[in-house]
């Protein structure tokens, strides 16, 4: 008989399935679950509603959520609220792209390929490399997977990564590593930065990488000169991680010698929805397009001439032999990296330029107001973008408990990530604020305790 239903089953089916399975109730396929832990009596389920019912409680529950409507945000963090113009969303919601999904048949899908060739071109354009893949996971994902394949064209077996860069980053960084049996050291910041020298005594021969970011999770923009000279005089690889919209307002990676640059895309077109889902991307130099996870879109001829896409390079485990794969990362992110690429292309250059600068701009004006008030400091003198660590006159979590109250939400509390930056916050300020918004935050902060 079969054992799809789309009816539920009769007393005759039941005693069939149970008889064929040497079974003589129900109960009798929960045994291996202790009994403590088995749920007993009824589950408190609401009865049977219409659908103006259902849509009117959804309404209720989705009220219960704090918005970026009605709430001011300073929280940063890695996920930021950046300006969505609307052509994106219009792109994105075409039938052609949202139900979007892995090209596995993917000269057909001339559209997708081409979106996905240009969001390459793109972030190539960005970050000053000559190559990038059709997109990652997330930020986070996209470290760890420079860091591995550093180690695999290397052939070595230990990463450097500075504890400045975020520390969600580096927990998966030391997730992949322990699976495969290598070696991550962290390098201790100074003064809320690199510590430079101690690059300087744990690279050795052994070493197939260091990972930095900029600006850095603490919001500060490091310089990196002469860093890449002093890892490629031993071999190693300098992996980059930056934030896109910094980009118009710093060195592009390429200019201080980064060989690999990753970082998350959200800010790119992409709402910060609720942490996800996000957009990880990753460019390099040519030297790597055969070892870079993922999938690499390219652009040729047909044989009339005629301009075509084609996916140029699988390297991953679904595709080609297991031990040769470079990694088991198998989504491209297609619609998040075409809503970054939507997002650049009706931005501009001289738009990406303008967004950097009022952020630039902005955190500055927010940064002197608060630590103008009587207790309020900078943790760590220095260059910031659009972030910046903040020394409170007590903890983070009931400062945000009082914003919250008058609809604002503030800033990260850093103590769970750096137990010495004890009431200590990371104010982010993006574009999207106005000069009121900040004034209403430093006038909120001013006094208490």
């Amino acid at each position: 008989m079969s054992v799809f239903h789309y009816l539920p089953l009769t007393e005759r089916e039941r005693e069939e399935m149970l008889r064929d399975m040497g079974l003589v109730s129900v109960e009798e396929l929960f045994t291996d679950i202790p009994e403590q832990v088995r749920f007993a009596g009824e589950m408190n389920l609401f009865p049977p509603l219409s659908e103006a019912e259902v849509e009117k409680h959804l309404g209720y529950l989705a009220a219960q959520n704090y918005n970026l409507k009605d709430y001011i945000c300073f929280l940063g963090g890695g996920i930021y609220d950046h300006f969505l113009p609307a052509v994106v969303q219009h792109v994105l919601g075409r039938s052609e792209f949202y139900t979007a999904y892995t090209p596995y048949q993917a000269e057909i899908s001339q559209g997708v390929l081409q979106a996905i060739f240009e969001y390459q071109t793109l972030i190539c354009r960005l970050t000053g490399m000559e190559i990038a893949n059709a997109s990652m996971y997330d930020g986070a994902t996209a470290v760890a997977e420079a860091a591995v394949m550093s180690c695999g064209t290397t052939r070595r077996g230990k990463v450097l990564v500075s504890r400045s860069v975020h520390p969600s980053y580096r927990r998966v960084l030391q997730t992949y590593f322990e699976a495969r049996d290598l070696v991550l050291e962290e390098v201790p910041m100074q003064e809320g930065s690199l510590d430079r020298e101690g690059v300087e005594a744990r690279v050795d021969d052994d070493t197939a990488a260091l990972v930095v970011q900029n600006p850095n999770f603490l919001g500060m923009l490091e310089n990196y000169e002469g860093l890449a000279e002093l890892l490629h005089g031993k071999g190693a690889k300098l992996v980059a991680a930056v934030d896109p919209l910094s980009l118009p307002m710093v060195k592009a990676p390429a200019d201080y010698g980064a060989d690999i640059v990753v970082g998350e895309g959200q800010s790119l077109g992409n709402p910060p929805s609720y942490g996800g889902p996000l957009l990880g991307f990753y460019a390099a130099r040519q030297e790597f397009a055969r070892r870079m996870p993922g999938r690499i879109s390219g652009q040729t001829v047909d044989g009339e001439g005629n301009r075509g896409f084609v996916l140029t390079l699988q390297t991953r485990e679904q595709h080609i032999r297991r031990e040769r794969a470079t990694s088991n990362i198998c989504s491209n992110q297609a619609l998040n990296a075409l809503a970054a690429a939507v997002y650049l292309a009706a931005v501009g250059p001289r738009g990406m330029e303008e967004v950097a600068s009022l952020c630039l701009q902005k955190a500055a004006y927010a940064r002197e107001k608060i630590t103008s008030l009587p207790g309020y400091r900078l943790a760590f003198e220095g260059h910031y973008f659009k972030e910046f660590p903040v020394v409170l006159p007590g903890p983070p979590g009931e400062l945000n408990r009082r914003l919250l109250e008058e609809g604002i939400i503030g800033g990260l509390d850093l103590s769970e990530y750096y137990p010495e930056l004890e009431n200590t916050a990371l104010v982010c300020v993006t574009e999207m604020r106005t000069r009121e918004e900040i004034d209403k935050l430093v006038s909120r902060m001013e006094g208490w305790k």
